[in-house]
């Protein structure tokens, strides 16, 4: 019997997906809307971030395995690239994005959401 990603404690997992969809759109949102020339890098990468939580949202509620496990790879790879840079260059990034600093401004959720998920997904196998 095969049971969904997104099903049983995995729920918690959509949840905050979804809940990060909408934070982190809500964010660039404004951003782009309001002061997209002072740091358009930083507000493109907030919506990048957002759509792979939407995207990330919708596998795992349909449980799309293979499209979870690349939208998993795509945020662990911009948490990381990001949080480096942002450390290293900070001139570059004028005004925090959701993956700054390894996500500190979200209390480091960004960069230890894609490892519970890549957890979740091999437990699930």
């Amino acid at each position: 019997m095969t049971t969904s990603i997104g099903a049983g404690p995995g729920r918690a997992l959509v949840a905050v997906y979804g809940l990060f969809s909408l934070a982190a759109g809500a964010r660039a949102g404004v951003q782009i809307a309001l002061k997209f020339g002072e740091a358009p890098l930083a507000y493109s990468l907030s919506a990048f971030a957002a759509l792979v939580y939407i995207l990330l949202t919708v596998a795992l509620l349909r449980g799309a395995r293979r499209l979870a496990l690349v939208a998993l790879g795509i945020e662990l790879a911009g948490v990381l690239i990001v949080g480096t840079l942002s450390l290293l260059d900070p001139a570059a990034f004028p005004d925090a994005t959701v993956w700054s600093a390894y996500g500190r401004g979200y209390l480091f959720i960004p960069l230890v959401l894609p490892l519970v998920g890549l957890y979740w997904l091999r437990r699930r196998r």
